[in-house]
């Protein structure tokens, strides 16, 4: 479920920032995100638990499209995938054979990555800060402004390319720091790459779609 958890808040983060805070690092994030509709990347992410304790670096690739659209494969040194469709955000585990689904719009709530191809939420969810520079970054810390948000923040990292880096921390403690390269700007995205179907014989558990029962019109 934490995989899970960690998908909605890069759902949501990749599709809102707006008009706030001013400075080098929202002005890195409006030229980044200027006239973007679509991106794709490469990641390596590492957790650290609230004791300290850090996780192996996982890599792989993520795309994105507005206005919801998002997928998140894990290649190494597991294997995971993480499609959200714009009305479910489904998790696949092939070690365990087990597809996690749950809708969207529950997963997206008050969490932080819609940032990038829609900037028009930023004032409405988020309280943004600048945060200087530091690790040869520019950072934006975003504050969600719900009480029950799933994190306590999350830090934009900007070099002069755009969105270098993100780190949050979750409200249990737990931080997760996320390196981005290799980015595409609205690059031409398949549309299946957003359409996911359970493997055959893999366990589905959630809150699946509803399947028409009508009989087809001829």
């Amino acid at each position: 479920m934490k995989r899970l958890r960690f998908a909605a808040i890069l759902v949501l983060l990749v599709s809102g920032l707006a008009q706030a805070a001013t400075g080098p690092a929202r002005a890195r994030l409006d030229a980044f995100a200027q006239g973007l509709h679509a991106v794709s990347g490469n990641f390596s992410q590492t957790l650290t638990d609230p004791n300290g304790k850090t996780s192996k670096t996982s890599t792989g690739t993520l795309v994105l499209e507005a206005p919801r659209q998002f997928r998140w494969d894990t290649l190494a040194p597991y294997k995971q995938t993480i499609v959200a469709d714009g009305s479910r955000v489904w998790l696949y585990d092939p070690d365990l054979e087990q597809v996690t689904v749950r809708r969207q719009d529950t997963e997206e709530a008050h969490s932080p990555l819609t940032v990038l191809t829609d900037l028009s939420q930023l004032d409405k969810e988020f309280h943004v800060a600048e945060q200087g520079e530091h690790d040869g970054l520019v950072w934006l810390r975003l504050t969600a402004n719900a009480k029950d948000s799933q994190f306590s923040y999350a830090d934009l990292g900007f070099d002069a390319n755009g969105l270098a880096r993100m780190q949050f921390k979750d409200q249990l403690g737990a931080t997760t720091d996320i390196r981005f390269s290799n980015w595409k700007r609205n690059p031409e995205i398949p549309p299946q790459d957003f359409n996911f179907t359970p493997p055959k014989g893999a366990d589905v558990i959630g809150d699946l779609p509803e399947i028409s029962t009508q009989p087809l019109k001829n």
